[in-house]
């Protein structure tokens, strides 16, 4: 979707400026913060495209005047009423009022170390052949959903070469939403400069993307 999550090339925010040294955390509460994300995504009420979609629902107001970790927790705000293991009430006042849905699964503490190293690997096989190899040049489709997508605004109807391919991953666009994982074949695709920023564009500069193959057609 379009919305304030999607900045690449807007302009306004000011200069990047990377923080030295920059601690993993800021405060102690993100510290909790990152942990409640995870134990409440071991919950298996959600995907994690589906977590991704809840914070870029964020009003734009509140999204851009928020940290990053603040962004986390209204994410899982939403996502814990819109699936029953709380009600914005409780939300508000910070403990339970009535019995809510029981989790598929809890987290534990002895548990964490393995469920972090096991990750959440999303490729899938596919008994399919990519539609592209590396060196085809490859148009990104122009599209403006209301749901989940990958592909930002800035790569739209865009002309770029196919550099490799990645092997085939779950779709987030329909994942988000509850469609299915509906795997497709991923590609790298780099363009120049003066396609992605137009006339005046740096020309030693290009600029990369992993796309879906359902975000692509042949040029």
């Amino acid at each position: 979707m379009n919305g304030p999550h999607d900045l690449g090339g807007q302009m306004g925010f000011g200069p990047v400026a990377p923080e030295q040294n920059e601690p993993y955390f800021h405060a102690e509460w993100e510290k909790r913060a990152l942990g409640i994300t995870l134990s409440c995504g071991a919950f298996g009420a959600w995907s994690i495209d589906e977590s991704r979609h809840a914070r870029e629902n964020i009003p734009p107001a509140d999204y851009l005047a928020a940290s990053y970790y603040e962004v986390w927790t209204r994410g899982i705000d939403m996502l814990l009423e819109r699936h029953g293991f709380a009600t914005a009430e409780e939300l508000r006042i910070g403990h339970s009022l009535e019995q809510g849905r029981a989790p598929k699964r809890v987290l534990k503490a002895d548990m964490v170390d393995g469920v972090l190293a096991k990750g959440g690997p999303c490729d899938r096989p596919l008994d399919t052949t990519p539609l592209f190899v590396a060196g085809d040049h490859v148009r990104t489709k122009n599209f403006n959903p209301t749901g989940h997508t990958r592909l930002p605004r800035y790569a739209r109807a865009k002309v770029g070469i196919v550099e490799a391919v990645q092997g085939s991953f779950v779709f987030p666009d329909d994942n988000a939403h509850g469609r299915g994982e509906n795997p497709q074949w991923v590609y790298t695709v780099v363009f120049d400069g003066a396609e992605i920023w137009g006339e005046g564009a740096d020309p030693s500069l290009t600029v990369s993307i992993d796309a879906w193959e359902s975000y692509l057609e042949r040029v």
